[in-house]
């Protein structure tokens, strides 16, 4: 580590950092009532909406994970991000007029009035299971880079470094929730986003490249190659497999997740959420754009000057900021990192807790008092601190992949029903046998599996990548489609009275 760039420095610079993330937790959870914990009152500013979900869609796992991806895919990531452009296109069009029209503070709340109790709870369930596994990951990657390089020259161990930084997640948003964390993802995205950017500057300025050199270097690189048509259906790269797979990526991870709808829910008004999907995707774009270049630049450097790139290549950026660059572009990193821990985790702590005091504990049912329901909802935020807790230390024991990989692999068995109900609520008027829902939902990810584990001897050679989100979601529309019977008109609905 640089030598200017001490650990008593580096934890100086989290101090203050939580410390201006307090402040704005003061002001903006003052008063604040279970509608403003939920969703902000709806009158968040689609701005700092747009900008603050940005940081929530990278998180920890792109700011480390996607530079240190670079060298395994070079730039196929970004198929999976034009995908992600449709798949945003649905959500603007299709899902968020249907959650304003219902005015939905959970948009689980949907599966309960169109197939009933429950697949309503399944669905909700399988988003909790979804979005704790997520933000276990994102965490677990962020803790590890504190461990290494900051936590254990003060001898503190793992399970030491994971408690603080859910301590202090939870300290500034139990009281604001959602309004406090449009605010405080906005500046944390810009943090994250001004790390790369002038890493990037300094890793160009240290390879003596301008701006039109470092396009030419990445694009004459050995990791350059953006599109992937040659291998056909077998290859994990495949345009059309990387691209449909970002398309559902994107409905399930961002329009069928509480955890980001939650943002768009708290806009004043359904013209002021949809500018809100336009600017983000746009910005998303640029943004994933400016971490793989990072990539190439920080694999060029280290093959130029001969640093020994570690075996996983999650640390590649952390190694070089802190190692290899100046003290300032350290102390950037430092910040970048933990904006970007923050920034998806505080708004998963609070949409974990918005989905089980909605979804599973009826608050908008409920006729209990507003003080109780805010008693409730403070332990329930608690109890998914200590959930998160634990099976961040259970990944610690048990994780040897790339983070990134495994988050979206988790995604394709999680998301995937939720992607089968809601397509099945969507595009069929059929109803549902509802008790059957659940065995419904957990057998498809169950067959997903299988099939996945078989592909090649089942589908001729065929292996499965990212699109195993949409192979879950068929099987969860076929089921639902095996317990499904055409709804009969009410005589009673259509007669005529005098």
């Amino acid at each position: 580590m640089n030598n200017q760039l001490t650990p008593e420095i580096i934890i100086g610079i989290i101090t203050a950092y939580f410390v201006l993330l307090m402040i704005i937790s003061y002001f903006t959870g003052r008063n604040s009532d279970n509608a403003d914990f939920f969703v902000a009152g709806r009158q968040s500013p689609w701005y700092l909406v747009a900008f603050g979900m940005v940081g929530a869609s990278l998180s920890g796992v792109t700011f480390i994970s996607v530079p240190g991806w670079v060298e395994a895919s070079q730039f196929s990531y970004m198929q999976m991000v034009f995908g992600y452009l449709l798949g945003y296109v649905v959500i603007a069009t299709v899902l968020m007029p249907m959650y304003y029209r219902m005015n939905l503070t959970s948009i689980y709340t949907y599966l309960e009035d169109r197939f009933g109790v429950s697949a309503y709870k399944t669905g909700a369930g399988f988003f909790l299971l979804s979005r704790t596994i997520q933000a276990s990951f994102r965490l677990y990657l962020v803790a590890i880079v504190l461990q290494q390089f900051v936590m254990s020259a003060f001898g503190i161990p793992f399970w030491g470094t994971v408690m603080i930084t859910i301590v202090l997640i939870w300290i500034y948003t139990f009281q604001g929730g959602i309004k406090t964390i449009v605010v405080t993802d906005t500046l944390q995205t810009f943090c994250m986003l001004a790390a790369v950017g002038l890493t990037v500057w300094a890793i160009s300025d240290k390879l003596s490249l301008s701006f039109g050199e470092v396009f030419n270097t990445v694009s004459d690189s050995q990791y350059g190659q953006l599109f992937f048509f040659e291998g056909g259906w077998s290859d994990p790269k495949n345009f059309f497999k990387q691209f449909l797979a970002g398309a559902s990526i994107a409905i399930v991870m961002t329009g069928l997740d509480q955890d980001m709808m939650q943002k768009n829910l708290s806009c004043k008004n359904i013209g002021d959420a949809q500018k809100n999907m336009f600017w983000f995707s746009v910005i998303l774009v640029l943004a994933n754009l400016l971490f793989l270049t990072l990539g190439v630049l920080l694999f060029t450097y280290a093959n130029q000057v001969g640093i020994d790139i570690p075996e996983k290549k999650d640390l590649l950026y952390p190694t070089i900021a802190l190692h290899h660059l100046s003290p300032t572009i350290g102390i950037v990193f430092i910040l970048g990192l933990i904006a970007a821990a923050y920034s998806s985790a505080d708004s998963a702590l609070t949409a974990l807790t918005t989905s089980f005091c909605v979804d599973f504990l009826g608050f908008e049912k409920s006729e209990e008092a507003e003080a109780d329901k805010k008693k409730t909802r403070f332990k329930v935020h608690i109890g998914f601190s200590v959930v998160l807790f634990f099976v961040i230390l259970a990944f610690w024991f048990i994780n040897d992949d790339s983070v990134i990989s495994a988050i979206f692999t988790a995604a394709g068995y999680t998301y995937g029903p939720l992607l089968g109900l809601y397509a099945f609520g969507f595009f069929t008027g059929r109803k549902i046998v509802d008790r059957f829902a659940p065995a419904v939902c957990i057998a498809a990810p169950i067959l997903t599996y299988i099939i996945n584990a078989n592909s090649e001897l089942l589908l001729f050679g065929y292996k499965f990548g990212f699109e195993l989100l949409i192979l879950n979601g068929l099987l969860t529309f076929l089921g639902l489609l095996g317990i499904s019977y055409a709804t009969v008109p009410n005589p009673e609905d259509t007669q005529i009275t005098e």
